[in-house]
């Protein structure tokens, strides 16, 4: 008989072990990255809570303190307007969490909002690491899986626009369940991985690339019973639950799209504004936010590339490449793709695994500076850059 965590050998269980080391080296980099923000905000004059809950922050306390038709007059879309509809641009699941959780005695919506995001945080911390591990496991080379699942956590952590792990946005829950059910996938923990797709419809409209995965890989695994097709009915079932919401509140089963297309001028343009938006930027832009944005761009698609060379596992791969198409094929707020590119995170697992196999001394090397110059990168955004991200 074995005790939880350890093997019949009597040793630490290495995914346990790795959750144990992840979840607080998260914690510290994340920390470091609010502290910078508070000194940052000290010098400008900003509360901390005011620049945790800017922006698209605004709109998700809003509709979880007030609903989707109580939402202030005084939150515009991009085109400066407020309608009955404008709200359901954005998805119910972290208002709804934010809201079930402010209902405790003491709790603020901000603060909810801020204690969710924590959580989910660490509980992406934990996924990320078992699913580093389990990703470079099934890739050809010598490398060291648990140690290649920490770096991972770090990176993610330290990435480009990491500050809005810590703001009232989806980030933190939405990179919770997609580590979560691609964890599921490889493992073909099909019910976990069914559940996790439900629920990531129902947090933001990217979604769409963990439900896609889920759905192919469980029906081409097809023989591994009746959980399988229950992982295919249940990963789109949020998703779709949510959109016919809306359509039936607008009236049109194009609703919601009709709401973010001409409140926030997303939509499908094969990469045309994107395009624009980076030769622009390297042929003439002025202003630091815009050149460090098509860098962040350009980095995204070098490490797709280089995922795909380094043979990182299918599935993980095309939920990489399809958040990345699905943030760089579209229109909107260009100075925005960093933060939306930040759930591509498995994109770094190539860079995890080779520093996994490298001295302590040089992978520290890499990972230090890292950390600091991300929290500077934050901090700027939020408190220097005036326009939304």
């Amino acid at each position: 008989m074995t005790t939880l965590g350890t093997s019949r050998a009597g040793r630490t269980d290495p995914r346990l072990a790795s959750a144990a080391v992840a979840v607080p080296a998260y914690l510290v980099v994340r920390g470091i990255g609010v502290a910078v923000l508070a000194v940052f905000g000290a010098v400008h004059g900003r509360p901390i809570g005011s620049l945790l809950s800017k922006w698209d922050g605004e709109w998700m306390l809003a509709i979880a303190e007030y609903g989707y038709r109580g939402v202030p007059e005084t939150l515009t879309d991009a085109q400066g307007i407020h309608s009955d509809v404008t709200a359901y641009a954005f998805f119910p699941g972290f208002p709804g969490i934010v809201r079930a959780v402010s209902a405790l005695p003491g709790i603020s919506t901000f603060g909810a909002a801020v204690a969710v995001n924590v959580v989910a945080g660490m509980i992406a911390a934990a996924g990320i690491a078992r699913l580093g591990m389990l990703a470079v496991q099934r890739m050809p080379g010598a490398y060291d899986p648990q140690r290649a699942g920490l770096i991972l956590v770090i990176l993610f952590a330290a990435g480009p626009m990491s500050v809005v792990l810590n703001m009232t946005y989806t980030e933190a829950l939405f990179c919770a369940l997609a580590a979560w059910a691609l964890v599921g996938v490889l493992e073909h923990r099909w019910l976990l991985a069914g559940s996790a797709a439900l629920l990531i419809g129902l947090v933001r409209p990217t979604g769409i690339a963990v439900i896609a995965v889920v759905m192919v890989t469980a029906a081409l695994a097809h023989r591994d019973g009746p959980r399988a097709w229950a992982a295919v009915v249940l990963a789109p079932l949020g998703y779709l639950g949510y959109l016919w919401y809306v359509a039936a509140q607008t009236g049109s089963v194009t609703g919601w799209f009709t709401v973010q297309s001409q409140g926030w001028d997303t939509q499908l343009d094969y990469g045309a504004a994107a395009w624009r938006f980076v030769t622009d930027s390297l042929t003439s832009a002025q202003d630091f936010a815009s050149i460090a944005t098509t860098l962040v761009i350009l980095a995204t698609l070098g490490l797709l590339v280089w995922s795909l060379a380094a043979r990182v596992p299918w599935p993980v791969l095309t939920y990489g490449a399809l958040v990345t198409a699905s943030i760089l094929l579209s229109s909107g707020l260009m100075m925005s793709r960093a933060r939306l590119l930040l759930p591509a995170f498995v994109l770094l697992i190539p860079v995890a695994a080779l520093l996994s196999r490298q001295r302590t001394a040089v992978a520290a090397s890499v990972l230090v500076p890292v950390v600091p110059v991300s929290a500077w990168f934050g901090a700027y955004m939020l408190t220097v850059f005036q326009f939304a991200i």
